[in-house]
């Protein structure tokens, strides 16, 4: 077998502003691909409208920029059509969330077998700096020059709540973490969310920033591990503990807190009321935030079903194809 590279994967010039994280994305991208094994024509990628959706262009696979909102289905059409592919569904904030919002949840929902990753740079950035659903309340743009007067979607939130099994958030500037979720997603079977958290360098730089660069990492973010302590810091000397229905943060070694008072992640719990928990928390609120594989739990696919029915239905028809069906009724033989 042929050993895949990250060049395998790549094609044309990208075409987005000069620090955009559709830049760092898209180069873990193809070494994540090259690493997964499944080869171009195996894979699918498929998305809506955006900056962050022109990425098709920039893989060589399978690859289709569909229209605004609608890479949710096009991509579900993609894998009942063809279960054999790999497929990829790239979105931004905007496109997923608000047109593609409906088609979001019921992907979620139905857990068909794609890939959708989630583009978050909190900003329209193609249509020049709209606000978006995950921009926060009071953000001023150019459609809002007096302050948003809404509260955002979280992502996660909005997976959880349509029944999602599988959900993973990474920063764009962090390869490593990035590359892992997304073959953690692609060994998942069922809708898998990953959320990329990054800067419009032109509309909106910055909204990332304390946890955009290794040390903004060390100090703000917490990487969640199955099985493993959540203990984060530079020097891994903060944990977090169970209080009430909610987390707090604690430090190790003070007011008698020890190592195994820790929470220990299970991202396999099918209940996901901690999930939850991990995953809305902010620097904001005192919390680190959450990065890695947050959630990831077995269930049926909706492709597999689909297929499974086909099977149980022709199974107990008089006929198992075209030709048989023609025959069902009376011939005629014209001479």
């Amino acid at each position: 077998m042929t050993q895949l590279t990250d060049k395998d994967f790549k094609k044309g010039q990208p075409r987005w502003c000069p620090g955009c994280g559709d830049h760092f994305y898209l180069n873990s991208f193809h070494k994540a691909m090259a690493e997964i094994g499944v080869p171009p024509h195996q894979t699918a990628v498929i998305s809506g409208i955006g900056c962050s959706s022109r990425l098709p262009y920039y893989v060589s696979t399978y690859a289709m920029q569909t229209i605004h909102g609608r890479a949710a289905a096009i991509a579900t059409g993609v894998k009942i059509t063809n279960p054999e592919l790999s497929v990829w569904q790239i979105s931004g904030d905007g496109d997923g969330l608000a047109i593609g919002g409906n088609h979001f949840i019921h992907a979620m929902r139905r857990n068909i077998d794609i890939n959708i990753i989630l583009l978050n740079n909190r900003i329209y950035g193609l249509t020049k700096g709209q606000y978006s659903p995950t921009s926060p309340r009071g953000f001023v743009s150019k459609s809002t020059p007096y302050g948003s007067v809404e509260d955002p979607f979280r992502p996660a939130e909005l997976c959880f709540g349509a029944r999602g099994k599988f959900f993973a958030r990474s920063v764009a500037t962090d390869a490593p973490e990035t590359i892992a979720i997304l073959k953690a997603a692609h060994a998942h079977k069922g809708a898998a969310v990953c959320e990329i958290l990054q800067n419009c360098v032109i509309f909106n730089d910055g909204c990332h920033d304390s946890v955009y660069n290794k040390e903004g990492r060390a100090k703000n973010a917490i990487y969640v591990r199955h099985g493993e302590p959540l203990v984060f810091g530079e020097n891994k000397e903060f944990g977090l503990v169970q209080e009430g229905f909610g987390l707090k943060v604690v430090k190790i070694g003070e007011d008698g807190v020890k190592m195994e008072d820790i929470l220990v992640h299970d991202a396999h719990c099918i209940d996901d009321t901690l999930h939850l928990k991990l995953a809305m928390m902010d620097n904001e609120h005192g919390f680190p935030v959450a990065l890695g594989v947050i959630r990831d739990v077995e269930a049926p696919t909706y492709n597999e079903a689909v297929w499974a029915q086909i099977e149980e239905v022709k199974e107990k028809k008089p006929y198992h194809n075209f030709a048989e069906l023609l025959e069902t009724n009376d011939i005629w033989e014209v001479k």
